[in-house]
């Protein structure tokens, strides 16, 4: 089998992300809905995948920058990792290829949750923007 990846594979790769590769993610924003969509493999990451890529614009456009780059650079490389279909279990693979996805995105969450609520926070508390809901089916 392989090993699941965890918080500190997330930590060590985090530090290989570059400005670039923020950019990469924002780009291919769209493709990485349609993963963590309704439909798509990830569909539990919903509310957590959007949290990060509003992180990752944010940071990138100067209109949050109370966090560390390691922090982005987590959210970055685990959005990158979703997207990447040769990571340590290719994605072809059913169901095996979305669990290595879905333990890097566990991974980066559970190391970062305490900058994600201080962002939740900011975020919630500036007027006129959109609300990331922590369970998008609840009414």
């Amino acid at each position: 089998m392989f090993d699941q990846p965890d918080e500190d594979y997330v930590r060590e790769e985090s530090k290989k992300i570059t400005p670039t590769d923020i950019e990469k993610v924002v780009n291919r924003s769209e493709e990485l809905d349609k993963q963590f969509g309704a439909h798509g493999p990830l569909r539990r990451f919903i509310s957590d995948s959007k949290m990060l890529m509003s992180l990752i614009k944010d940071y990138r456009s100067g209109a949050y920058r109370n966090v560390l780059y390691g922090t982005v650079a987590a959210a970055a490389f685990s959005l990158i990792y979703v997207f990447n279909p040769f990571d340590i279990v290719p994605d072809v693979l059913p169901v095996i290829g979305v669990v290595d996805d879905a333990s890097v995105i566990a991974a980066c969450l559970l190391l970062i949750e305490q900058d994600l609520f201080k962002y939740r926070d900011w975020k919630m508390n500036r007027p006129s923007t959109e609300i990331i809901d922590a369970d998008p089916d609840a009414s």
